[in-house]
């Protein structure tokens, strides 16, 4: 099947956008506090037993979200009845076999909480409805064991997507260790594990998430934390490059695309040197087709007001939002 030509590298303006206008709620608040806070305002569609999409890191990875903020989360908010979950990786490494991944997330920290590698014990075929490249997806089994996902997700760049938000969070996080991951990123009978072009890789990618989502139904919603974005993945470790992007805060939205869309737009609303490393990763890796892509699959709408809830949910501007914005380092 051969994809239609898109420019995924290229940033789509505000005034270009068309469609409905979601709410993504924001805080300038980097701590345990602000995520408390942000969660309230987004978490009431979480019932049941709840599964929270979450990147554990490598081996003593440096950049990922602060274990004691997600232990309060935890503890205060979601309680009992929840779980981080996680998959295998697709490359070899340290949580390549479960039995690797689960000694890398004792080493991280993770031990406050269940934490469910959900392929551990196989996979299951979820339905991609309206898909360019797929009709299914295979995920973790134990993802059907869930009512409700949370996708509590680092924000930063990423080696082959750009960025890497709640899209790429669920779509590659939820997508099993060794089928999910390679209908995603490798053609069959090809020689080459990654063998997928840009805007076809965002768009297998944003697939796999839809037939996560989809599952869920209403009973999914989304917080990303733009602190320590390092052009790299979680998944680089202690390899990841340098963070040179400055620290912007806290979103949450219970529209994927928005949320994503939002995160973006504050990266290009940064003063031009500070925003310049992370706008040259998402556009060589034509990351823009993420957004682009789910908007067209009908996952949600890249128009939003903006609501800082440090200001009691007044509407604010992308520029207002960075104004006290600091270099990194500094």
């Amino acid at each position: 099947m051969k994809a239609k030509k898109i420019d995924g590298s290229r940033y789509v303006p505000f005034e270009e956008r068309r469609g409905d206008v979601s709410v993504v709620y924001f805080t300038k608040d980097l701590s345990a506090e602000g995520l408390l806070r942000i969660f309230d305002k987004v978490g009431e569609s979480l019932t049941g037993k709840v599964a929270v999409k979450l990147h554990t890191g490598e081996k003593n990875g440096p950049n990922i979200i602060p274990r004691p903020w997600v232990r309060r989360l935890f503890d205060e908010k979601l309680g009992e009845n929840a779980a981080i979950i996680e998959t295998n990786t697709y490359y070899k490494g340290d949580r390549y076999t479960t039995e690797q991944h689960r000694e890398t997330i004792a080493v991280n920290g993770w031990t406050f909480c269940p934490v469910d590698i959900i392929d551990e014990e196989g996979t299951a075929m979820l339905p991609v409805k309206g898909g360019k490249w797929f009709t299914e997806m295979s995920v973790g089994s134990h993802l059907l064991n869930y009512d409700s996902m949370l996708a509590l997700t680092h924000f930063k760049g990423h080696t082959m997507g750009g960025f890497g938000g709640s899209n790429k969070n669920i779509g590659i996080g939820c997508a099993d260790g060794r089928i999910g991951k390679a209908m995603i990123h490798t053609h069959p009978k090809s020689l080459n594990q990654w063998s997928v072009s840009h805007e076809e890789l965002m768009e297998r990618m944003t697939e796999s998430t839809k037939a996560s989502i989809d599952f869920f139904g209403k009973h999914v919603t989304y917080i990303n934390v733009m602190r320590n974005m390092s052009v790299s993945c979680d998944c680089e470790g202690l390899g990841a490059k340098p963070v040179v992007t400055p620290d912007v805060g806290i979103l949450a939205s219970n529209d994927i695309v928005a949320l994503d869309t939002a995160c973006v737009d504050l990266i290009y609303a940064l003063e031009p040197k500070d925003g310049k490393a992370m706008r040259e990763r998402i556009e060589t890796r034509h990351g823009h087709r993420q957004l682009t892509y789910m908007e067209e699959l009908g996952m949600g709408s890249m128009r939003y007001r903006l609501l800082d809830i440090d200001k009691d949910c007044t509407e604010t501007t992308l520029k207002e939002a960075v104004k006290d914005v600091k270099p990194f380092g500094t």
